[in-house]
């Protein structure tokens, strides 16, 4: 069910995998797009709204009068040249590139190949139907999240028997005066008070092909509801502001929105909106009661390197705004009893400073890396005085910390430390008094080898601490931790129909050796009564290792479909990743990128040699930047895999970094490098993949896209499709899917969702001989 996340958004980038770590099937939409909603991203598109889904479905069933493909489309060629540096490069394929996503040659060409994959995979849609059968039947379709106690009332999150999306519901307190503690639970039954539904995405979904809520916030007061809703699948937002229990609408609804909205008290928004490259550059103030029109523009970001978010404190005292490139963050803060007084900078624009600032009391918390501290250290300073700074936890070359979350008494620390993540517990002195050095912090200890641990909103004025854990082989579990007594009460696990049992798998960590001597981490799952570790099992190899982003090991529901049937799953925690601290984000971005792929490589020839599986046995995928990964790899070492499947994948590196004319590309250069600058254009085209397709065999490979993606456009896995067509000289299987109605994060729906790993699944089994 629904995870209730921290406030705080990480920064995330153009381009973002779903994670393994997600319990996909169960993924309410309100989580789901709280990260399809991050908006520090490089889009493709036209300033103009992209098409509704509908529209671009029809144009493109239209556009292809063809009712089966049974060979391979080929793509035709247009010679289009480009020169840098002397170096002239051929791009035959650019003309399937269409910001308006309407030219009626290009979606007859994607047609085209959605019909060829239906036409190859017909025999293995028994097979398909009967995993979507399995993944949809661990599901517990009629559940509810952990509640969580927010002032008079429990909040949560409801799915319906066959209904696609949830529910957001609310039920009052008993008794308003009870202290929270680890076993407050929420009164259910006759005599309980009645559970109220706020809003039903259900009902709100039916006229729209695609509906994805990107956030869903409650007034302080709890009588109003601000929520961002999304019926593209192009991440603009419209927010609609609500009466909590009437459901009426309070005013018009705001248009152009990102989904960064926080209440300034009960009758003000802060709202960021984007540019017309749809970079987010501008906060505003609005007012219940005037139109859009009369909000107050609080701040303009005018660097096209710079991008605003917009957090809450958890004390609800201020709002934070960030306005960050991939360097550098500076922050200024809102007083949300002040709002007419505007933004104050709090932290100022450093180069190379990046800070994340919270409060309590009188004291702002401010989490700062600098290149000296690349791990971060821990600072506070008073409200009134920001430049008087107390070093709270120092910089560790050992420990990164990744958040931290504040409470009236205590303060809790996320960090990650050899390649895991810890949640170390500090009392604070009572507010009011002056603040040092914390010392003998309380860690929380898992039994797991590998495991994933998410932060999630608490109740500040409480000594309770709400986390969710989950490993491989444990489903996503929420617990209440109190900090006082160090206890933990597990208040949800979800619920893996079918007679899952927990104690059948085995996890395992494991260390490959890169090129470099560098030991990189690998995360592993099996059945232990299916697998032989002989090198005959089937294994399935993830990876990602971009943007500092950790790809950590947590439950999938959708893989016991593999593990069932004796795979191994795995996940390679490659460099450019932050698995193991900041400086395993440094090795891999820049003019050290390669270590990436080179790192994923070692980690397939360990599993190899340790006999995980055989080349005729390993499978690997990855999406996004992830499915650069796969790309890139593919093209360096095609003997090495039976199988690849690559999700909207970032393939064409070289000519998307080259064009500032496609928005945010400056903003990553940050992040891979400037390839006006001939060292990193050589660099970048070593690598690039739709540049490095050559004339050899390649494996079984599945390319996937959406046509209204707005992060990696869909013309980047159909140009790397079509090059792979020409060139390659093997006769396996290349197909390419391209969801007509969906953007980066496939369809919207919890259902529709597990049909993408239906698919994924039954291909897998299809190129290793598996299908019955």
């Amino acid at each position: 069910m629904g995870i209730h996340l921290l406030l705080y958004k990480p920064r995330l980038p153009r381009v973002f995998p779903i994670p393994f770590a997600l319990p996909d099937s169960l993924l309410p939409s309100s989580l789901a797009a709280t990260f399809s909603s991050f908006t520090t991203t490089k889009f493709f598109t036209s300033p103009s709204p992209l098409p509704s889904m509908a529209v671009a479905a029809e144009a493109a069933a239209g556009a292809n009068p063809l009712q089966s493909q049974t060979s391979p489309p080929i793509a035709k060629k247009v010679r289009h040249e480009m020169e840098m540096f002397g170096d002239v490069r051929i791009d035959n394929y650019s003309w399937l590139r269409d910001d308006s996503r309407s030219n009626p040659e290009v979606l007859s060409h994607l047609q085209a190949e959605n019909s060829y994959t239906d036409f190859v995979m017909s025999g293995t849609k028994k097979l398909e139907d009967q995993i979507y059968a399995e993944i949809r039947g661990r599901i517990q379709e009629g559940d509810i999240s952990a509640p969580l106690r927010r002032g008079p009332y429990y909040y949560y999150e409801r799915t319906l028997e066959g209904k696609e999306y949830v529910q957001h519901c609310r039920r009052s307190l008993l008794d308003l005066e009870a202290p929270l503690s680890v076993h407050d639970t929420m009164p259910t039954g006759p005599d309980a008070p009645p559970e109220h539904v706020i809003l039903d995405e259900n009902l709100k979904a039916q006229q729209h092909a695609y509906y994805s809520i990107g956030c869903f916030k409650v007034s302080p007061d709890n009588k109003l509801v601000a929520y961002a809703e999304d019926t593209k699948g192009d991440e603009i937002y419209t927010v609609y502001i609500i009466d909590a229990e009437s459901g009426d609408l309070h005013g018009k609804p705001l248009v152009g929105l990102t989904s960064y909205i926080e209440w300034a008290g009960n009758g003000a928004l802060l709202y960021i909106t984007m540019d017309q490259i749809l970079r987010p550059d501008k906060v505003w103030l609005h007012k219940l009661g005037p139109e859009q029109s009369s909000d107050i523009c609080l701040y303009h970001e005018k660097d096209d390197k710079f991008s605003l978010d917009l957090v809450s404190s958890e004390s609800k005292r201020f709002l934070f705004v960030g306005s960050e490139s991939k360097m550098t963050r500076f922050v200024f803060c809102l007083d949300v009893t002040k709002p007419e007084e505007g933004l104050n900078v709090l932290t100022p624009r450093l180069d190379g400073i990046d800070s994340s600032v919270s409060h309590r009391g009188n004291h702002f918390f401010i989490k700062r890396r600098s290149d000296e501290c690349f791990n971060s250290e821990l600072l506070a300073c008073p409200v009134d005085n920001v430049s008087e700074v107390t070093v709270l936890l120092s910089h560790r070359t050992s420990v990164k910390i990744e958040e931290i979350q504040l409470f009236c008494g205590h303060l809790v620390v996320y960090q990650r430390e050899e390649g895991l993540p810890k949640v170390v517990v500090y009392r604070l002195p009572a507010i009011g008094e002056p603040l040092k050095s914390l010392q003998d912090g309380q860690p929380i200890e898992f039994i797991d080898p590998v495991y994933c641990l998410s932060p999630s909103e608490s109740e500040f004025s409480s000594n309770i601490l709400r986390f969710c854990y989950s490993s491989m082989r444990t489903p996503p579990s929420v617990y209440d931790h109190d900090m006082d007594t160090g206890v933990s009460i597990l208040k949800k696990i979800e619920p893996v129909l079918g007679g899952f049992d927990a104690s059948k798998y085995a996890t395992e960590r494991k260390w490959a050796t890169a090129s470099d001597g560098t030991q990189i981490p690998i995360s592993i799952v099996y059945q232990m009564n299916l697998v032989k570790l002989d090198g005959s099992d089937p294994l399935l190899l993830y990876g990602y290792g971009s943007y500092e982003i950790c790809y950590d090991p947590n439950f999938k529901a959708s893989s016991l479909s593999l593990l069932h049937r004796g795979f191994i799953v795995a996940i390679a925690h490659v460099r450019g990743g932050g698995e193991m601290g900041r400086q395993w984000y440094e090795n891999g971005k820049f003019l050290k990128k390669k270590n990436t792929f080179t790192d994923f490589i070692a980690c397939a020839e360990y599993l190899i040699e340790n006999k995980y599986c055989s080349k005729e046995k390993l499978c690997i995928t990855g999406r996004s930047a992830g499915g650069l990964l796969i790309g890139a790899v593919l093209n360096m070492r095609p003997d090495l895999f039976k199988a690849a499947v690559a999700g909207v994948p970032f393939v064409d590196v070289l000519t998307t970094m080259l064009d500032p004319t496609i928005p945010l590309t400056t903003a990553e250069w940050e992040e891979w490098g400037d390839p006006r600058e001939e060292e990193f254009y050589y660099y970048m085209k070593s690598y690039s993949p739709v540049d490095n397709v050559k004339a050899q065999n390649y494996p079984h490979i599945l390319v996937t896209a959406g046509l209204n993606d707005p992060r990696v456009m869909y013309s980047e896995p159909a140009k790397f499709v079509a090059k792979l067509r020409e060139m390659k000289t093997d006769d396996n299987l290349l197909l390419f899917k391209c969801e007509l109605g969906a953007g980066h994060f496939s369809k919207s729906g919890r259902f529709e969702r597990l049909q993408e790993d239906a698919f994924t699944y039954a291909f897998i089994m299809k190129t290793l001989g598996l299908v019955p």
